[in-house]
């Protein structure tokens, strides 16, 4: 996936069966944003093998670590004075770390220096890169969680303590703060530093797409994506457009507690896996969005009203948008009569030509395959046609 917007509905391909339905994966009809700069295409294919759109607009870029004068500064530092603690946080950073020593012709001099001190990681993937490089560690939480790591170092006592914590594109301001008031010197050692785009055309449509309700969900896997996202949003006077899009209708999912951050100081709850990875964010979004569609019995047939598709009996209808947005309103009161002034008001970018409700409404019919599932009312305007005994329950929805 390219460093520019991707939108794609392709599923795997589906086996089609007997009864002609294609096998669509439970995520099919939903459109998600990944805003990664970072395994975006690991990301964008597990969705789309649960046949989810994606869409593709980094939200950052990542500085090239041999370039990067601050962490050469504050590698000769911990060279020249000897750290009593090493904090490792992310196993990409730490082998970078390494290996961007070595280009600087330090990276024996480096490894020497770290087979000294205490060594702390703070999860597998950091454990392994460690060891891969020869080291050994003296302690790993078992939660991957930098809290933990936190609450070791208090319970050991930090006063007059040197520690060396390698950054993962951010400050740890909580946790680095927690450190110095408890008496240590903390040192910080960026090893990547995340900055805006250089193309932020992608991120734009991104934000305007979360914003017109485009997209079902928006995935972030780093903090500085959901901060970076936050900022451009503010920059261009849609900061409150965006959180109460995410508060009400687009699902804002982080791959852990660490990268919501900036969406909960902003107001905004995600939802987050158990495992901090990206497989189970994935599976996640696949509980999630389904759970978030409407199913309705209209016509004697189930209908699922998804993000730009439909399912009629388990079916998938993709929908064009404008039809999405008839769909929707007649939804939000099934059975009941909306007017084509309403509708047309539901419709983007219209006009007040009433006419363009009838060729979307056509082009809707025909896209469900199921005529009836839509009536006219003469003079009216259009319902939906719920079964009997529906109308009452759905009224007030």
């Amino acid at each position: 996936m390219h460093d520019e917007q991707q939108r794609t509905g392709a599923a795997d391909p589906g086996t089609t069966g007997t009864t002609g339905m294609t096998d669509h994966g439970p995520l099919a009809g939903f459109t998600v944003g990944v805003t990664a700069a970072r395994r975006a295409e690991e990301l964008g294919a597990l969705l789309q093998r649960r046949g989810a759109a994606v869409v593709h607009a980094p939200a950052l870029r990542i500085v090239p670590l041999a370039d990067d004068s601050e962490l050469l500064a504050a590698t000769k530092d911990l060279l020249d004075q000897a750290p009593d603690i090493v904090v490792a946080t992310t196993a990409i950073g730490f082998r970078g770390w390494i290996e961007a020593a070595d280009g600087w012709g330090l990276g024996e001099p480096l490894l020497a220096r770290l087979a000294t001190v205490e060594l702390l990681a703070r999860g597998p993937k950091v454990k392994g890169a460690i060891r891969a490089a020869g080291l050994t560690e003296e302690w790993s939480p078992s939660s991957e969680s930098m809290a933990e790591v936190l609450d070791r170092l208090l319970d050991h006592g930090v006063e007059g303590r040197r520690i060396a914590v390698q950054l993962h594109g951010e400050p740890l301001p909580g946790f680095v703060e927690a450190l110095r008031a408890a008496g240590a010197e903390v040192v910080g050692v960026p090893v990547y530093r995340w900055m805006p785009p250089e193309d932020l055309a992608p991120l734009d449509r991104l934000l305007d797409a979360t914003i017109s309700r485009g997209l079902d969900a928006v995935t972030f896997t780093s903090a500085p994506a959901a901060a970076s996202l936050l900022s451009r949003a503010e920059q261009r006077g849609l900061l409150s457009d965006l959180l109460t899009a995410f508060q009400h209708d687009v699902l804002p999912a982080c791959v852990g507690p660490v990268t919501a951050l900036p969406l909960q100081a902003a107001g905004v709850d995600t939802v987050q896996p158990e495992r901090f990875r990206l497989g189970p964010l994935v599976q996640l979004l696949c509980q999630e969005l389904p759970g978030r569609a409407r199913a309705l019995p209209i016509a004697g047939y189930r209908v699922e009203i998804r993000g730009h598709a439909v399912l009629v009996d388990g079916e998938l209808k993709p929908v064009p948008p404008a039809g999405m947005s008839l769909l929707r309103a007649l939804s939000r009161r099934p059975g009941w009569v909306v007017a084509r002034a309403d509708l047309l008001r539901a419709l983007p970018g219209a006009g007040r030509d009433e006419h363009a409700v009838e060729t979307a409404m056509a082009r809707l019919r025909t896209a469900l395959g199921a005529p009836k599932l839509i009536q006219t009312v003469v003079k009216r305007g259009y319902r939906l046609a719920v079964d009997p005994g529906v109308d009452a329950k759905y009224a007030d929805a």
